[in-house]
């Protein structure tokens, strides 16, 4: 039996803009248009099957539709069961993206320019921060914790566990591996080297850092990556800011209208 789990998250995130009209527009499409065309599939079908019978005189056969209908309503039910809980996996980590992201807004009064969900060629950057201490990548990691015991995050700089388990994806080459790219993309796209700080966050967890474990990622709850941004050096100026900004707002819009289009 699997282990009982909770959520990290003590709060839902506070709302979106639009999340009662992206809400209301998700409500319509499923009542005004999935179910009815899912009901006139359903009827068109009976039809069908009645003209059937009409030409061929064929006699009912309750046999076979009952069947039919039992594979079928076995095979959703597999589906379902098998979709729970990547549904409840997907709404935890949206919630813990959308909590972080809320929580980092905050950052702008300390200078910093923040982005999410990033999209890069077959992943994405959870959050950007550009500022006076310099660019971070920022992975939200909204694991679900035990229902006893102390949750905690251990990190000694090159790997991270949870009691004596080690993620099947490891979240550390992952988060170096986005601040790789973003880097890339900047001196791609500006012609300077800026240096991109790989960051993880862990909302409600207890993070355990050996001594040594910051010198190439961060691994942090939330609460506290303000005070650690608030300690670093200056390492960009307000020109450098808005060069690195302009042009990852720059690829920002580019990707959206290529997705679009």
């Amino acid at each position: 039996m699997a282990e009982k789990t909770r959520s990290p998250l003590k709060d839902k995130p506070l709302r979106l803009p639009g999340q009662s009209v992206q809400r209301e527009r998700e409500d319509l499409i499923e009542n005004a248009v999935t179910q009815p065309f899912m009901l006139a599939i359903f009827v068109v079908v009976l039809a069908a099957l009645e003209w059937w019978r009409f030409y061929t005189g064929a006699k009912p056969n309750p046999v076979v539709y009952t069947v039919a209908a039992l594979v079928m309503v076995g095979y959703a039910g597999i589906r379902l069961c098998r979709a729970l809980p990547k549904l409840r996996s997907l709404r935890q980590g949206l919630e813990g993206e959308r909590a972080v992201g809320q929580f980092l807004e905050r950052l702008r009064e300390q200078g910093f320019n923040v982005y999410h969900d990033v999209v890069g060629n077959g992943f994405n950057v959870d959050h950007v921060l550009i500022g006076p201490a310099g660019v971070f990548t920022v992975e939200t990691k909204t694991w679900s914790k035990p229902i006893t015991g102390r949750a905690e995050v251990i990190f000694d700089g090159e790997k991270i566990t949870i009691g004596a388990s080690t993620p099947d994806r490891d979240p550390v080459i992952q988060a170096k591996a986005q601040a790789s790219w973003l880097r890339s993309l900047l001196v791609d796209s500006t012609g300077k080297q800026f240096s991109v700080r790989p960051t993880i966050l862990f909302p409600g967890w207890f993070i355990s850092n050996t001594d040594g474990s910051f010198r190439e990622v961060w691994v942090l709850e939330p609460k506290a990556l303000p005070a650690f941004l608030a300690n670093e050096p200056t390492r960009l100026s307000r020109e450098d800011i808005n060069l690195a900004s302009f042009h990852l707002s720059r690829f920002v819009r580019s990707s959206e209208k290529l997705g679009a289009s």
